[in-house]
């Protein structure tokens, strides 16, 4: 199994990860209409047949029913498990005691004594500052209660704020998970992934498949009915769908080349990248267990270069 460590010197974990937004949530990904508990169960016990471990998820992800399920699972099976979880910091957490109850909460749900990795879901400053998290977190590791520190959609220079806030007392920054796919290449240009590369932070790409739309499955000519989200997302609108038509076909003519689906070319160029750790959603086995096909192969750098330069 291909393995990536979570920056300089934090945990060890697996090439892929899963990421769990969809679990439990009913607001953005209409949970409980057409997929539920079973199909997420489903998807935890594929990915991990598949050698896939790592799960992200988060607190405000169906209000902690993400975490829940999660924990419910990690019960069900003697496999360990590496879980990343988020802290949202909200205007009315105003002390650092705050965040320390949030972990103790997100612990809880998980069912976990320790996790791999805990993060600033968003950086929103009130009353609490980046000094204020970091030191927080630096002292959760010494506690041992979290392996590593991350933070997420933190720009260039606020990443480099919380590395040297961490470094200050002797604790690396992990990770910075931001949105990153071949269709949301920002992070190229506004110096996110050149500072990363700098500080020796692992991105953490949340959406690499563009919420489905690299998957192949949704095309012009070929209208689905969209839940949740996508419905207001004028990319999967025909018109949007009827501009990247070109992209997605060259997608598809290289899946094809490597006997592989479009979902699977494009998780592989990711972490062709270099220090890029993908972690799509799945909501049922058969997602994870394609989504778990982007491992134990690579493009060719024709390839890599290629689509980078057709997606651009």
């Amino acid at each position: 199994m291909q393995t990536v460590t979570l920056g300089k010197q934090g945990p060890t974990v697996t090439a892929l990860g899963v990421g769990t937004w969809a679990w439990g949530d009913n607001l953005f990904w209409a949970y409980g209409k057409n997929f539920g508990a079973e199909d997420v169960a489903g998807a935890f016990a594929a990915s991990l047949a598949a050698g896939v471990t790592f799960f992200d998820t988060a607190e405000i992800y169906g209000f902690g029913e993400s975490e829940r399920l999660i924990g419910q699972f990690c019960q069900n099976t003697p496999q360990p498990v590496q879980i990343a979880t988020k802290y949202f910091p909200l205007p009315w957490r105003w002390q650092r005691a705050a965040i320390a109850d949030a972990l103790t909460a997100s612990l809880e749900r998980l069912q976990q004594s320790q996790i791999c990795l805990y993060q600033i879901h968003w950086p929103l400053e009130f009353f609490l500052k980046t000094p204020d998290f970091m030191s927080v977190l630096a002292a959760e590791v010494k506690k041992g209660r979290i392996q590593a520190v991350g933070v997420s959609n933190y720009s260039a220079s606020q990443m480099a704020i919380a590395h040297r806030c961490l470094a200050e007392q002797g604790i690396p920054l992990a990770s910075n998970q931001v949105p990153y796919s071949l269709l949301t290449r920002q992070i190229e240009h506004n110096g996110i992934l050149d500072q990363a590369r700098a500080l020796g932070v692992t991105i953490l790409a949340y959406s690499p498949l563009a919420q489905g739309l690299l998957t192949g499955k949704y095309r012009s000519d070929r209208p689905l009915e969209l839940q949740g989200a996508r419905r207001i997302d004028p990319r999967f609108s025909p018109q949007g769908l009827k501009k990247i038509e070109p992209q997605l076909t060259l997608l598809q003519q290289i899946a094809e080349k490597y006997d592989k689906t479009p979902a699977q070319v494009a998780l592989n160029w990711l972490i062709a990248q270099g220090d890029i750790l993908p972690i799509p959603g799945a909501k049922n086995a058969s997602q994870a267990q394609q989504n778990a096909g982007a491992l134990g192969w690579s493009l060719s750098s024709e390839d890599v270069i290629q689509l980078g330069q057709t997606f651009s």
